[in-house]
């Protein structure tokens, strides 16, 4: 497992901090975060430590509903979201890679709510990224 970055309690993820762990990688956050706010407005953001995983996460939320997780890993970052079992037809449908299918497929039960990570390193996971959220957005 890895180090956690954005692990210092006292000190709030600022935009600084985010783009120096970010490296190369600034690009696809900005790219992201610019679709999220042209497309999903209404989509709030909000930082938080968690004692459990000893870092900072960042909540993305519309309304009530937590749409997915974000987590800063060396040289860039990862999103994950949980789907309930019933979004199982619509993930295999869908556009997503067959590696991401079968890592919901396989994936650890929580429940009845199983997760999809994927670590952004490129241009192909922000697309895997924007699907997901189209995906999280349609199932009820």
């Amino acid at each position: 497992m890895e180090t956690p970055l954005l692990s210092d309690k006292d000190q709030f993820p600022s935009e600084e901090i985010i783009f120096f762990h970010l490296g190369e990688t600034k690009k696809w956050w900005e790219s992201l975060f610019s679709y999220i706010q042209s497309i999903h407005p209404d989509f709030s953001e909000e930082w938080r430590y968690y004692h459990d995983g000893k870092s900072w996460l960042m909540k993305v939320t519309r309304k009530s509903k937590t749409i997915f997780w974000l987590s800063l890993v060396s040289g860039g970052f990862k999103i994950t979201f949980y789907f309930g079992d019933k979004a199982e037809p619509a993930i295999l449908e869908s556009s997503l890679s067959t590696d991401l299918k079968t890592a919901f497929q396989n994936g650890r039960r929580f429940g009845k709510i199983r997760a999809i990570t994927q670590e952004v390193r490129s241009e192909k996971e922000i697309n895997e990224i924007k699907t997901l959220i189209v995906l999280k957005m349609n199932i009820k």
